[in-house]
């Protein structure tokens, strides 16, 4: 005899896991969106090195020196102390250390989605939440890796001697100059300067002996589009050599692009930091402290206008990748949406890396 109900195909029910309820299989939408987010959003993340550990607190990057030769005296024995020494005049002392780079501490981006307005509201509110909660983290993420950068350019205790006082290029003056050093000269740099300073940039990562391969530069917009216009800072336009196709690559002002000047890729990025960040408690409480002033990643960026570096100059220890959690609590009636990674930033070679300052 029938019932008289009607048993429908739950689509959300997952039936390998039954347990998981009607709609285990609709937050399957919302976890990938933020992950396509994530990747979209990241300038940064394909620009340094990247290692993933399954578990522990931090990661040990070793680091090494450089050998030297000696022409050689027949008959000397190269691993013989030479005459009254303690060493073999031959034989090269390859320095080393290491670099540890903690995991910071879980960085969350949430929303809750009330039951009542979800059902009420009329178009799919939790694809953009959830795009919203991928730009988050991704900004996070990038922020915190250009920070690093940055430190790594104002740091000096390398393991050899190639960056005596730091990387700070001032691109007004066309010069390197002390970490903390000021300028007169507030305007901003025109696009002929910029060129000049990539120019001068890839000389100083030469004498570093720096690979040529994996150079890149980001800018701010505004420094970006300054290197195709060639603008000064009254904003009057003359064009400058970037775009010529020898210097700039295939860069044109229709594609408004410039993809390398002196063998460094070009990119642009809202995410480099600006102002005074020192007392801001974004960023201030990670574990990892570039700069050595117990401000997390934040130091002052009041003068910084870009980072041209190469990839071996920064690294990010991994322990959670981008992941995505979603409940639905009865007793609120809504579901929370969480997304989370835990990573740590730090410096590796600091002569990989030069700031742009003006």
């Amino acid at each position: 005899m029938a019932d008289g109900l009607t048993y429908p195909s739950r689509v959300g029910l997952d039936d390998k896991n039954p347990g998981n309820g009607n709609d285990a299989l609709f937050l399957k939408k919302f976890s990938g969106e933020i992950l396509q987010t994530f990747e979209e959003s990241n300038i940064f993340k394909p620009l340094h090195t990247i290692r993933t550990i399954e578990s522990g607190k931090s990661a040990q990057f070793p680091v090494t020196g450089i050998a030297s030769a000696k022409y050689h005296t027949p008959g000397e024995n190269i691993a013989e102390a030479e005459v009254g020494g303690t060493a073999s005049k031959y034989l090269s002392d390859i320095k080393k250390t290491e670099k540890i780079i903690t995991i910071d501490k879980m960085l969350v981006a949430s929303t809750f989605l009330a039951n009542i307005d979800d059902l009420k509201n009329h178009y799919d509110i939790r694809s953009v939440y959830a795009n919203e909660l991928g730009k988050a983290l991704a900004v996070r993420f990038d922020t915190a890796v250009a920070k690093v950068f940055i430190g790594a350019a104002r740091n000096v205790s390398n393991i050899s001697t190639v960056t005596p006082a730091g990387s700070i290029l001032d691109i007004s003056q066309n010069a390197f100059v002390a970490v903390g050093a000021t300028n007169a000269d507030v305007t901003d740099p025109t696009g002929a300067e910029l060129v000049a300073a990539l120019f001068s940039a890839a000389q100083r990562m030469d004498e570093n002996d720096v690979p040529s391969e994996g150079r890149f530069c980001v800018l701010r917009p505004a420094e970006y589009y300054r290197l195709i216009t060639g603008a000064d800072d009254s904003n009057s336009f003359s064009l400058t050599s970037a775009i010529n196709k020898d210097i700039g690559g295939a860069g044109s002002l229709a594609a408004g692009n410039i993809p390398q000047i002196a063998g460094i890729s070009i990119f642009k990025s809202n995410h480099i930091p600006s102002g005074n960040l020192g007392g801001s408690d974004v960023d201030g409480d990670a574990n990892n402290d570039p700069f050595g002033a117990g401000n997390g990643y934040n130091a002052d960026f009041s003068n910084t206008k870009g980072i041209v570096a190469h990839s071996a100059a920064v690294g990010t220890v991994k322990l959670l990748d981008l992941a995505t959690e979603s409940e639905y609590q009865i007793e609120r009636q809504g579901t929370l949406f969480v997304a989370k990674y835990a990573m740590g930033h730090g410096v590796l070679r600091p002569e990989c890396a030069i700031e742009l300052i003006a």
